[in-house]
């Protein structure tokens, strides 16, 4: 498990800006306590105008590598982007801050030349839809900062070496990418083992949520239809992991965004959640509590009513991170099937079909 800060510490510490010499150019919030000034923030910099969150201790191990490691995980992320890796930073940071969007790198910890946290592009508010995010680790190789984000290959190779993965995280994450698959004896091969080992719907088995929106992308627009929208039922509103894994809270303390990273390679995506537990890079249970449903944006997109937006990833051996389609995988006992358009899918199990709209037991079986 990696160190993580208490959380109401984290708070305290959380946003960070750059020197103030540069907050004309970037326009980047300042917040107290603030990490030590950088000068040396400009225009030209791939990280001007990307919003930083970074704990003061942090800050001060850093010292004078901040920009450094802010640039090179700042360029990473806009090249990856789907919506800015066609633009140069400055022109990708304006059109996205033009659309009410930021660009954030957060840092979360730093152990000699290593440093470690969450990057990702808010997704669009004027729709409902989800953000693009990532875990990365960085390591300072002759004087320069090597990030690797999920997908790149350093980032396989940082997870093998890195100070700041733990032994079970490390575990975890090399299963993921190998597809290792671990049993679960309460699961039938017939049914939820059946193509997505053993990954339940994201509350407690043998209760039940109201699907209110079949498969559809995870942002709500491109790319395969990975996600699934739910609500209400007798889960008491309490959000869980659909499988034991590694869980990160992608917003920070307080966000509504958690991935869990599944051994077997699967990972799972939940969003718009309230009253998260906070998590960095933490092992945890299958089942293990996430939040309850809610509105939050704290990564952009829409939400109308309390719900969790539940989306599925996997990963291949180069730790290739993306959205997988639904269509034909179980999931918590239902197989799910696209509709003609998106959010109009159903599930289907043991001859009986819910469509949005119907409740939905979750089931190991």
């Amino acid at each position: 498990m990696l160190p993580r800060p208490h959380v109401s510490a984290y708070l305290r510490t959380a946003v960070t800006t750059l020197a103030a010499t540069a907050l004309a150019v970037t326009g980047l919030l300042a917040a107290a306590p603030a990490a030590p000034a950088d000068s040396s923030a400009g225009a030209g910099h791939p990280s001007a105008g990307v919003t930083v969150k970074m704990p003061a201790a942090v800050a001060d191990r850093l010292g004078a590598e901040r920009r450094a490691l802010l640039d090179a995980v700042s360029a990473d992320v806009l090249s990856r982007s789907h919506d800015a890796r066609e633009l140069a930073p400055s022109a990708a940071v304006g059109e996205l801050a033009a659309e009410g969007r930021k660009v954030v790198v957060d840092v979360r910890d730093v152990s000699g030349d290593w440093a470690r946290g969450v990057a990702y592009v808010e997704a669009s508010r004027a729709r409902h839809g989800a953000p693009e995010g990532w875990l990365y680790i960085a390591h300072r190789e002759d004087g320069r900062w090597a990030p690797g984000l999920e997908g790149d290959p350093e980032f396989a190779d940082h997870v093998a070496r890195s100070p700041l993965v733990g032994t079970a995280e490390r575990r975890t994450m090399t299963a993921y990418a190998e597809r290792e698959a671990t049993p679960d004896p309460q699961a039938s091969p017939a049914g939820a083992l059946a193509n997505t080992n053993g990954l339940l719907l994201p509350w407690m088995p043998d209760y039940y949520m109201t699907l209110t929106g079949g498969a559809h992308a995870h942002d709500g627009a491109t790319g395969y239809w990975s996600s699934l929208d739910f609500a209400g039922g007798n889960a008491s509103g309490l959000v869980r992991s659909s499988r034991e894994g590694t869980a990160t809270s992608m917003c920070g303390a307080g966000g509504g965004w958690t991935r869990v990273i599944h051994p077997g390679g699967f990972s799972t995506d939940y969003y718009h959640l309230h009253n998260t537990t906070y998590y960095n890079g933490t092992s945890i249970a299958r089942s293990a509590l996430l939040g309850s449903i809610g509105t939050d944006t704290c990564a952009g997109g829409s939400a109308t009513g309390a719900h969790v937006h539940w989306a599925l990833r996997t990963y291949d051996a180069d730790y290739n991170g993306q959205y997988t389609w639904l269509s034909g995988r179980t999931i918590g006992g239902w197989a799910w099937w696209n509709g003609s358009l998106q959010y109009s899918g159903c599930g289907t199990r043991l001859g009986v079909t819910a469509c949005p709209g119907t409740a939905i037991y979750n089931r190991t079986g």
